[in-house]
């Protein structure tokens, strides 16, 4: 059943509405398909785009939404009870614009967030190296002034979303040997010269979210798409990361929606000696633990995206949110597998995929080890 929200305006209301009609007649008779074939859904991405939902929470002088976080976060959350693929994609694409959005000049938004939010664009987001993960001040991508105000990228990025198929790559770069405080920020163009991919990682889900290596092999860039000063990339990065953790939350929460959905509805329509399996106190009480970690995992995505609307910190409240909703994503799924039994683990029931995509969700965007180490660091600073 669709989750009960109390969205903030009508406007939003009618947003959510859209975004459910999108997924009911575009999305859900694509997404078993597709993920059988290892497609990449460009074509639904245009489609997300063409309604206004890759740009949600950014400017709409710029051509995005102006809606607050927690619309966007609901939006990316119907998205992910559908196609978690897609809702992963919205999430990144996302991302990719938050450097030119917030710390961008006036001319670099006016000449990148049309683009970017227009829909007809998607992007990727290199920060992650083969030996830089968590470690961002690792970081080896070296950018070089050439003299003449471009930067020549050397290096490689491991484990990117979109890589091949990105109109545009939001890169963090090393401009200096001073560890954190020397890596700096880049939109490097997709034809650029120099610019390469690997084949993609060969993965146990979400299998139309192509990841690789993106390699930089002398990549020329402009000065002028160096996103704010030298040594403000870290800074960037990690702010973005808070927001970032917020979309995988609510993707999180959306698979686990759908995989509860499918559980319950399952456990209604199947009998065994002469009555439905669901009034078995045992698998009910297993459904009503579902429930109420997808309700707990949605209250803290939505938490922290209202502090974030109000201009309030929220990074220990993202990390929360991470850390709740895609656990809760791991464990609901693995208790829908077995209320279906047998069933649950073919592949005539997407239960199977669920599992194998919400793993995932414990491991991008920093692991739950380091959302742990996050908190606690806040916690216990005082």
């Amino acid at each position: 059943m669709p989750a009960t929200r109390l969205m903030p305006t009508d406007e939003a209301t009618e947003l959510l509405e859209l975004t459910r009609e999108i997924c009911r007649k575009e999305l859900a008779p694509k997404v078993d398909d597709a993920e059988r074939q290892h497609l990449f859904p460009e074509e639904t991405f245009r489609t997300l785009g063409a309604a206004g939902l890759l740009s949600l929470p950014y400017p709409e002088e710029f051509g995005g939404a102006g809606q607050p976080y927690e619309v966007y976060l609901q939006v990316v959350e119907e998205i992910a009870s559908v196609w978690m693929s897609v809702a992963v994609g919205v999430s990144v694409h996302s991302l990719t614009a938050y450097p030119v959005a917030t710390y961008g000049t006036d001319e670099q938004k006016q000449a990148l967030l049309p683009g970017m939010l227009s829909g007809a664009q998607l992007g990727a987001y290199c920060l992650s190296e083969p030996l830089a993960g968590s470690d961002i001040a690792s970081m080896t991508t070296r950018a070089t002034p050439t003299g003449d105000g471009q930067y020549s990228l050397k290096g490689t990025k491991a484990w990117i979303s979109h890589a091949g198929h990105a109109d545009y790559y939001t890169t963090f770069a090393r401009t200096a040997d001073t560890g954190g405080k020397g890596l700096s920020t880049f939109i490097v163009p997709a034809d650029a010269a120099g610019l390469t991919f690997a084949e993609p990682e060969k993965k146990m889900g979400l299998h139309c979210d192509p990841v690789a290596q993106v390699m930089f092999d002398g990549v020329v860039v402009d000065g002028a798409r160096r996103i704010g000063e030298e040594g403000q990339g870290m800074m960037m990065a990690l702010s973005a990361l808070d927001s970032g953790r917020l979309g995988i939350a609510a993707a999180a929460t959306g698979l686990a929606q759908a995989a509860l959905d499918r559980a319950a509805a399952y456990a209604t329509d199947r009998h065994q000696f002469g009555r439905p399996i669901a009034s078995n106190q045992g698998l009910a009480f297993l459904i009503a633990d579902m429930e109420a970690a997808v309700t707990s995992a949605r209250a803290t995505y939505l938490h922290a995206a209202r502090l974030k609307d109000a201009g309030r910190a929220f990074s220990k409240e993202a990390a929360v949110a991470k850390l709740v909703a895609t656990d809760a994503a791991m464990q609901v799924t693995t208790d829908a597998v077995q209320v279906l039994g047998g069933a649950g683990y073919t592949e005539d029931f997407p239960l199977e995929r669920y599992m194998r995509e919400a793993k995932v969700t414990q491991i991008f965007e920093g692991t739950n080890q380091i959302q742990r180490l996050v908190i606690s660091r806040h916690v216990l600073a005082g």
